[in-house]
């Protein structure tokens, strides 16, 4: 059985992206080639550019055999203004087109294509089509129902709320244009539940499937074992992410500034990352490492009484979550968004306010017992529902159930022509945020 040939069509791909998305578009890309599928990358890396607006970074062959295609124009900020207002690829339009005509494809999955065409694309090109929400943008030109830049969105300020974020006014989101070429795609797939009735809440007209985020096995020795040194001489929280103001580590800092018997360790960057310095300053329990490699991440987790994520907007996943859980680590998660739903099937504890965030670290500091527990409910959680051999078969349910509807015999024929799962999954929830900061994403 001979495999599919998948073109996945997005603004940003590693090296060239910012955040969560594009890591998770390279792990289905890699997962399907490793299940015998061929996958062409088509990204803009103009897009990524002027949001930059540094060097480019050095980008490399995919070891994993994916194909990558960079498109690349002379007047890279005229062409993401461009799709960013019109909604559609004006400079990069033909060569895009070109490129899914010539490459026999079978799929076309379109991921986060903000600046690479938006809602233009769907109409390109003969094959299954899929979209797969990364992130809120089908229903919110900032991508992240963060409104105004303070505040959940609890209902459409759209004009002002770009304008907050110093981004222009989209001029096609004032017309149909997304329910109208959103015709040609053949399903939508949302990361976790919650993000899926999030978009119908906001009046996305299309229903939705769920495929959630995942990860590879761990296949690397225990991380915990005797054998690997202390990372850090006290017990320690992790947090782990881009220090934004949505991940909320701001209200999670002031919990450490009196005398305890645990620190917080804070891996990662952002653009938060001074005034995040400056409000821990003087305070001995609060250690910023920087951006980590995987490797160290693996550690780091490993060690953790718990990792913390406190973020206070409407994520569409949590795959720091899943990273935790891979390592046997427990999570307290603040009540919101799609975090109760892999908390629930996982291991962790909630909260909604600082009291209570200071009760679960209680709890875990002192109980190691139930630290294990909640550790080996993560760890089984995710080897059943959230590791690459669960979630890539659940991708291709998906991709079977279209090809029978349409008749596809030749999609159904490599695939295996058994009967697709007639329920949507019951994930849980689940995907990462990623938000990319700049005046025209």
């Amino acid at each position: 059985m001979s495999g599919l040939r998948f073109a996945f069509l997005t603004t940003f791909y590693p090296p060239y992206n910012f955040g969560g998305d594009g890591i998770g578009v390279q792990r289905l890309a890699r997962g399907l080639v490793r299940a015998g599928h061929h996958v062409t990358v088509i990204h803009d890396a103009d897009a990524f550019q002027v949001l930059r607006r540094g060097p480019d970074p050095h980008a490399v062959a995919d070891e994993h055999g994916v194909e990558v295609v960079t498109l690349r124009t002379r007047v890279p900020f005229l062409s993401t203004l461009l799709s960013q207002q019109l909604g559609r690829p004006v400079v990069n339009g033909r060569r895009i087109q070109r490129l899914l005509l010539e490459g026999g494809y079978d799929i076309i999955n379109y991921h986060n294509t903000s600046l690479i065409g938006g809602p233009g694309l769907f109409k390109y090109g003969h094959a299954i089509k899929l979209y797969m929400a990364h992130e809120h943008w089908l229903v919110c030109p900032t991508h992240v129902l963060w409104r105004h830049r303070r505040e959940l969105c609890v209902g459409r300020q759209c004009l002002r709320c770009q304008l907050h974020y110093r981004r222009p006014p989209q001029l096609w989101r004032w017309t149909n244009k997304l329910e109208r070429e959103g015709r040609h795609v053949d399903a939508f797939i949302a990361m976790s539940e919650f993000s899926r009735q999030k978009h119908e809440e906001f009046g996305f007209p299309y229903p939705m499937e769920v495929v959630p985020y995942f990860l590879e096995a761990d296949r690397t020795a225990d991380p915990s074992s005797d054998a690997n040194p202390a990372l850090h001489s006290r017990p320690y929280f992790l947090f782990v992410g881009r220090l934004e103001r949505i991940k909320g580590l701001d209200e999670v800092i002031p919990v450490f500034r009196d005398d305890g018997p645990a620190d917080l360790l804070v891996a990662g960057t952002g653009e938060h990352e001074p005034l995040l310095r400056s409000q821990a300053a003087g305070m001995a329990r609060v250690r910023f490492l920087g951006r980590l490699s995987p490797e160290d991440l693996r550690r780091y987790y490993a060690q953790a009484l718990a990792l913390i994520v406190p973020s206070v907007c409407y994520e569409t996943f949590g795959i720091i979550i899943i990273e935790a859980f891979r390592q046997g680590t427990p999570v307290i998660a603040r009540r919101i968004g799609p975090f109760p739903e892999l908390i629930e099937r996982g291991g962790g504890l909630l909260f909604s306010t600082n009291a209570e965030l200071a009760r679960a670290m209680d709890q875990l500091e002192r109980d190691s017992a139930l630290r294990q527990r909640l550790g080996s409910q993560g760890r089984q959680a995710f080897a059943d529902h959230w590791q690459e051999q669960v979630v890539v078969p659940r991708y291709l349910d998906v991709v079977r159930g279209v090809a029978q509807r349409k008749r596809n015999q030749g999609v159904l024929a490599r695939l295996g022509n058994q009967t697709v799962r007639a329920s949507r999954p019951s994930f849980g929830s689940e995907v990462s945020l990623s938000i990319t900061q700049g005046m025209v994403s």
